[in-house]
């Protein structure tokens, strides 16, 4: 077993080196945006803050050197503003009208991939999807592009050289080492080889015991942070509540909190003929898994909770990489991938034997009811989670199975609401909460004085429907019976210089035209004609 555990070690190094072969382009030089100010006045907006706090407005916010340093309220909804009682501009100074509309913290998004050649997406596509959708903070799990690279961007972004949002670098666990790592000394020394590169965290997906809780609490000791996708290959013998109790941050998807929770068996009810590496098998009965478990506000449900819950631990469920699975033709056919998803990357989700997350095939009525009912009983962990106290994030892991980069972030805001979050409960997870988890929260994740100008800013009330931050708007009829589209971000806000957010989707949609005009590419669903 010892022997078989390192041969799935040495493979997945080797496909994360194989990756760093392979980097995507990186952003071109910052074109976009308005700023920095030395002082910038958003004037008049009705606040959504990231602390539960109702919504509050019109308020007027100060920056300073990219510093809230004021967050006044002026006044009373439907009564004009006292100009009196508003904070007056400076010399030098910018103004942005924000009447009628609403404004939050930056976004972040704690599960976000910067593309892959595989994938054929370029820097600048993927970052603008980002911005076009208010998420002004990422944490790119794995660096598949490299350590290095991801580095680069991150120091780029810092200095706003490129229309990017802030990066958070974690490096796959093992990347660019030259053999495999089997002992607590191997794991120490690769986990301090990381920091020195200037990573800011891990990401595993599984190993030996030894060596998992080696290299957690070298990591915890350095003062980085950790991500983990529990690799059904290492399950048996490392679940979730291993990876807490040795201070892992966060977990990531739902893999290893079933087996954590397993009453009347060891292993999964895998079927005899299944093959990890046949992805069918692996997503299908993965759907299968929570059934599996302990039953909600059992015993040993309580006793998992509660542990994770003393621990301080974070859960980020993505719930929105999985959605295909409960419902492929709504996966494929949303509106947006007409105009804003690229040749490759719709080549990239086909049904294919080979391709990670690509597995459709034979998926129907019966897989996808299996996975209905797994997501009833995975959102019912995760929102009892949120009602006890606990962490709960938004990360998206687009680039995968139908979902796309930025559109996917309020899709998933919107499974946490249905998954019993209340809106400002979602808020809270897509700002407060990740800032927390990547130790940020005395800079970014709500909008108090003394912390970064990073905000998203709306025309509709998010609130009352979160399909108004799609880039795509939300349908809306008119009093005259118009059919119109409504909402989209209308400014992202980072580091206190303002993008126009839907600039930023329609640069992403001419990239994605000229593209396909250079190929003759129209975009046809699995098994018809291309042409």
């Amino acid at each position: 077993m010892k022997n078989l555990k390192n041969k799935l070690f040495i493979s997945i190094c080797f496909l994360l080196c194989m990756s760093l072969q392979a980097q995507i382009l990186k952003a071109p030089d910052r074109k976009e945006g308005d700023g920095p100010w030395s002082q910038l006045i958003i004037r008049g907006a009705t606040l959504i803050n990231g602390t539960l706090a109702p919504p509050m407005g019109p308020v007027d916010i100060v920056v300073e050197n990219n510093r809230i340093v004021d967050v006044r309220v002026v006044g009373y909804p439907g009564v004009p503003i006292n100009q009196s009682r508003r904070p007056v501009l400076k010399a030098g100074g910018k103004e942005l009208n924000a009447e009628g509309m609403y404004i939050m913290p930056g976004f972040v998004d704690s599960h976000a991939h910067i593309g892959g050649k595989s994938q054929g997406t370029p820097a600048e596509y993927v970052y603008k999807l980002w911005m076009g959708h208010g998420i002004t903070t990422i944490v790119d799990p794995s660096s598949g592009n490299g350590i290095a690279w991801t580095l680069d961007e991150k120091r780029r972004s810092d200095k706003n050289e490129i229309t990017a949002p802030r990066i958070k670098a974690y490096t796959s666990f093992g990347q660019n080492s030259k053999n495999p790592i089997a002992s607590d000394e191997q794991a120490r020394e690769w986990v301090r080889n990381n920091a020195k590169l200037g990573a800011d965290g891990i990401k595993f997906f599984g190993a030996s015991p030894v060596v998992m809780a080696a290299a957690l609490d070298e990591n915890k000791k350095l003062g980085l942070r950790s991500k983990m996708h529990h690799s059904q290959v290492y399950v048996g013998s490392w679940n979730v509540l291993h990876s807490a109790r040795s201070g892992l941050t966060s977990m990531e998807h739902w893999y290893g909190l079933p087996e954590a929770l397993f009453e009347d068996r060891t292993v999964q009810n895998y079927s005899l003929d299944y093959n990890y590496q046949n992805e069918q098998d692996r997503f299908g009965e993965a759907g299968q898994l929570w059934k599996q478990a302990a039953a909600p506000n059992s015993k040993k449900w309580n006793d998992v909770m509660d542990e994770l819950l003393s621990l301080d631990f974070t859960l980020t469920p993505t719930f929105v990489i999985y959605e295909a699975n409960r419902d492929l033709t709504r996966a494929r056919l949303v509106e947006w991938h007409q105009e804003y998803t690229l040749p490759s990357l719709w080549e990239f989700y086909a049904p294919s034997r080979e391709s990670h997350g690509s597995y459709w095939l034979s998926w129907g009525t019966e897989q996808e009811i299996e996975w209905k009912n797994n997501y009833r009983l995975w959102m019912n962990f995760i929102n009892d989670y949120k009602n006890r106290g606990g962490r709960v994030t938004v990360g998206t892991d687009a680039g995968f199975i139908y979902e796309l980069y930025g559109f996917s972030y309020p899709r998933e805001m919107e499974l946490l609401r249905e998954a019993g979050f209340h809106p400002l409960e979602v808020i809270k997870a897509a700002t407060l909460n990740g800032a927390e988890a990547l130790g940020m929260e005395k800079e970014i994740g709500s909008v108090e004085v003394g912390k970064l100008a990073d905000f998203v800013i709306v025309e509709e009330n998010p609130l009352e429907n979160f399909q108004t931050l799609y880039g795509t708007g939300a349908i809306k009829i008119t009093e005259s019976n118009e059919v119109v589209r409504v909402g989209g971000v209308k400014y992202t806000i980072k580091d206190g210089i303002i993008y126009d957010a839907k600039k930023l989707l329609s640069d992403v949609k001419e990239m994605v035209k000229k593209d396909k005009e250079s190929k003759g590419y129209k975009i046809t669903q699995p098994g018809l004609p291309k042409n």
